[in-house]
């Protein structure tokens, strides 16, 4: 009982809270500013909109032919229609539940490539790892390419005494979390110690796989797709059409933290895009109108291609 509601709450609470930011946002906004978005979306040149689209699949793909060095690693082997598959299906997953996808990936191959399922998950987790590593690249890039604009925002929305404050406490906790991670007994900090070293053994079986920079160069080619298609959507609508590559990278950013703590961005994706694109003179129906478009064509897209994968999957392993 416990399980199904813990279930139903991971699936209803993001939800819930991406209904609560769209109906926040629209009632920010007045008749003539809703009617004012209404035109950008009918004046966009979908074109930009479509090819963002189809770098999207070729993000697809390489994230699809990559997985299969890490299985390779392991032992096994998989065939490229199967992992694409399972692929589209992970990210269609993760429009229902946060980071059910993975899980749903590692069970997929172990029905129809015999993978175990301890193994495949293995996998997926190393590769989280690398992704985790370069979405920080892209963190660091915004903040040396943009510093004078964040600190700026930082400092209006939260008062220099209050942003001290919050870095004494912040070091205060890190100094605690150092002396308990080093000296206590507790079994939940000894729990995540053994996760931790779980996970520095997925990071260093890349290091000593044998196709290890085929597997980097596909890595760097995924993250490049995410934000060349970020990047030619601007050009769907006039209004974003001149904005920087910093203000994209910074925007790129807080949309892709948008979608990894919500369902895939639902409702906070454009909120936060909006948000981002203030602070370069943006305004904010432009801002709203450009977060949909790239949020809807993206999901589109997933649902597209995970239904599609649904139905072929068994169809094309009817022998499994």
């Amino acid at each position: 009982m416990k399980k199904k509601i813990s279930k139903w709450l991971s699936i209803l609470l993001p939800l819930i809270l991406g209904a609560f930011l769209i109906v926040y946002q629209y009632n920010q906004f007045t008749p003539e500013q809703l009617l004012e978005m209404k035109g950008y979306f009918k004046n966009a040149n979908y074109f930009y909109i479509f090819l963002s689209l189809i770098i999207a699949c070729f993000g697809f793909a390489s994230r699809a032919y990559r997985w299969k060095f890490s299985i390779e690693h392991m032992g096994y082997t998989s065939r490229f229609r199967n992992n694409f598959m399972a692929v589209c299906i992970g990210y269609f997953m993760n429009l229902t539940i946060p980071r059910s996808g993975e899980i749903t990936r590692a069970v997929i191959v172990k029905k129809y490539e015999d993978i175990p399922f301890d193994k495949a998950f293995g996998t997926i987790v190393a590769e989280r790892i690398v992704d985790l590593l370069l979405f920080f690249l892209f963190v660091l890039t915004a903040f040396i390419l943009q510093f004078k604009i964040l600190k700026n925002f930082i400092l209006d929305t939260i008062p220099l005494e209050k942003l001290v404050m919050l870095m004494l406490i912040g070091l205060v906790g890190f100094i605690v979390f150092v002396l308990l991670w080093l000296y206590s007994k507790w079994k939940f900090i000894l729990f995540f110690k053994e996760k931790l070293a779980g996970l520095m053994e997925g990071i260093l079986s890349i290091v000593k796989m044998k196709n290890k920079w085929p597997f980097l160069f596909h890595s760097l080619f995924i993250w490049f797709t995410y934000i060349l298609m970020f990047y030619v959507a601007i050009f769907a609508l006039e209004e974003t059409s001149t904005i920087s590559l910093g203000a994209v990278i910074t925007a790129f950013v807080i949309g892709s933290l948008a979608i990894g703590f919500t369902n895939s961005g639902f409702g906070a994706f454009p909120l936060m895009i909006a948000q981002i694109f203030l602070l370069y003179a943006i305004p904010e129906t432009v801002g709203t109108a450009f977060g949909w478009l790239v949020w809807t064509s993206q999901t589109f897209l997933t649902v597209v291609l995970g239904g599609l994968s649904f139905l072929l999957l068994p169809i094309l392993n009817k022998n499994k």
